[in-house]
């Protein structure tokens, strides 16, 4: 039986330490499951005698249901149990891992990406939800800084991993790896408690209007296809007139009024999505400037990954005892120093690449963990699902978003000469400018961060932890 508080708080520390290991299992491998497949596309176009455009549905597919489903969680955890919507999940996501498995044609592959990314959706959704809900505030960050590094750990290692199983084994078998999450369903039942946040009826026609903005969006951004976008645009418009006719919507404006949240949010679209630019380009610049094989790029984000397990736990237990806000700027500046040296070194020798690296790791996971610390702590309880599920939305957009931006930036500079006079190569042109973009959005998420920091500390707005 668990011993929690009133309001759901489990204040036992043998359960608390528990259900961090369980959600660090399954975030691992959920994040796993999002990288892991991009080594294995070239396996997949031949066996099934695919172009480019058809076989990139497998992760683009996967990446739209995914990012709708984080924030459809959220909202639905503002009306049922935490417990039964990660249970739901969990079984969604190894039933899709069992159709892959068993797959024998491409539109059955690709259902199963579906119905998996239908129940993954759930895992970092609620995953944080359970971290900012069901423990203590004293142990919040530390909690928040753990999943931080897994996912920072997840994403470095994905492709290692992918490209090994898919090179000893087959594709298919990446679908086990996924399907370890089925042995963490009984123990969430068991450990979670059986706590609803609050009554109340699901905005259905709320939901369909942003799933269809957001998935059209989506769409133009990973397939650049033209004609998503107006339909995108006409959604979100008839989703702004529905959420604010209707009495209960799915997303109340009241959310997006808080201006701390909505800072936030904004912050850690630009910040993290550097990140995703540096995982998306740095594999592209080593196998261009440097020659390297998929395996030997792998080694070389390796080291940073590695090292994103550590930080990430470190940052939490700070974030705890001396509040977000240092942990934000230390972030920043990491991010910024290694993008900075990555335009100066690249081209080098790859073990230079792999120690600049680490810095960018190390930013990542502190401010991962901060800014989701932050945000937590700028929600209302009755906002607090949807709110999360939006930042997760906007979290994994700022993906996606940096991987086309990038890709179409390096397609139309690949003859740019470098603006940092440090440049070791001047074959390194595009790259080391691209780098030094990374930095700019950086060093401007910090200063809206410092605009919002002196605003709501004026209004008080700001907690002490905070």
């Amino acid at each position: 039986m668990d011993r929690s508080t009133g309001k759901g708080v489990i204040t036992d520390p043998a359960i608390q330490r528990k259900l961090i290991l369980l959600l660090s299992t399954i975030i691992f491998l959920s994040v796993l499951n999002t990288t892991m497949f991009n080594v294995s596309l070239p396996d997949i176009a031949q066996q099934f005698h695919l172009l480019p455009s058809q076989v990139s549905w497998v992760v683009s597919g996967y990446v739209i249901i995914f990012a709708i489903g984080s924030v459809t969680y959220g909202r639905l955890a503002d009306t049922y149990s935490i417990k039964l919507l990660i249970m739901i999940g969990l079984i969604l996501f190894n039933v899709g891992s069992l159709i892959g498995f068993l797959s024998q044609w491409y539109p059955m592959l690709i259902g199963a990406r579906i119905v998996q990314a239908s129940g993954c959706g759930a895992i970092p959704a609620l995953g944080m939800l359970i971290a900012t809900t069901y423990f203590p505030v004293t142990t919040k960050g530390k909690v928040l800084g753990v999943l931080a590094s897994t996912v920072a750990f997840g994403a470095g290692i994905g492709p290692v991993l992918g490209g090994f199983i898919t090179g000893t084994f087959h594709w298919r078998y990446l679908f086990v790896l996924s399907a370890i999450t089925l042995f963490t369903i009984s123990s969430f039942r068991r450990h979670l408690p059986d706590h609803t946040r609050h009554t109340g009826k699901f905005d259905t026609a709320g939901a369909l209007l942003m799933v269809g903005a957001i998935g059209s969006l989506l769409l133009f951004i990973t397939l650049t296809a033209w004609w998503t976008l107006p339909v995108s645009i006409i959604l979100t418009l008839c989703f702004l007139v529905h959420i604010n006719q209707r009495e209960a919507p799915f997303l109340s404006p009241s959310l997006f009024r808080n201006r701390v949240y909505r800072n936030m949010v904004i912050i850690a679209f630009l910040s993290l999505s550097t990140v995703f630019g540096v995982l998306f380009m740095t594999p592209l610049m080593l196998r261009a400037l440097n020659e390297l094989g998929t395996g030997n790029i792998g080694l070389v984000m390796f080291p940073g990954a590695m090292t994103a397990a550590v930080s990430g736990t470190i940052g939490g237990k700070f974030v705890d005892r001396r509040g977000s806000t240092p942990v934000v700027y230390t972030g920043m500046i990491l991010l910024m120093t290694g993008f900075i040296l990555l335009s100066t070194f690249a081209g080098l020798h790859p073990w230079v690449i792999a120690l600049n690296l680490i810095l960018c790791y190390i930013g990542f996971t502190l401010l991962q963990s901060s800014i989701a610390h932050i945000v937590s702590s700028a929600l209302p309880t009755e906002q607090m699902g949807i709110g999360m599920g939006v930042y997760n939305l906007f979290f994994f957009m700022s993906g996606a978003f940096s991987a086309a931006f990038i890709g179409k930036l390096l397609d139309i500079s690949k003859d740019h000469t470098p603006i940092n006079p440090l440049t070791a190569t001047i074959s390194a042109g595009p790259y080391s400018n691209l780098f030094l973009l990374l930095a700019a959005i950086v060093l401007s998420a910090g200063s809206l961060f410092y605009v919002t920091l002196w605003r709501a500390s004026k209004r008080g707005d700001f907690g002490e932890r905070t």
